[in-house]
């Protein structure tokens, strides 16, 4: 993981949600987007093996696209997604995909 004391490593571009996302953060867990977003923004990829973190690590330094998941509460699993643009940034549950 790439350590940032809480700075951004990227722009997040317009950000959006599925349904299914918005439903699962805020209806099901009462749970807040940006606590996610600050999470994904400043490199804590949450939930992804080595690997994953790793190539998310290199898709900040070289303009890739990043995936970041997360548990919720409830055990619901959620994903960010900034595209390499960093024009949009989007929630999602796996099942939205």
């Amino acid at each position: 993981m790439i350590l940032t004391r809480g700075r951004p490593l990227f722009d997040l571009g317009r950000t959006v949600a599925t349904p299914g996302a918005l439903g699962a953060l805020l209806e099901e867990t009462h749970v807040g987007v940006w606590g996610f977003l600050q999470r994904h923004l400043t490199g804590d990829w949450g939930d992804l093996d080595r690997e994953a973190a790793a190539a998310n690590d290199n898709a900040v330094r070289h303009g890739l696209r990043i995936l970041s998941a997360y548990h919720l509460p409830n055990g619901t699993k959620l994903w960010i997604i900034t595209e390499a643009d960093r024009s949009v940034t989007t929630l999602l549950l796996p099942e939205d995909y």
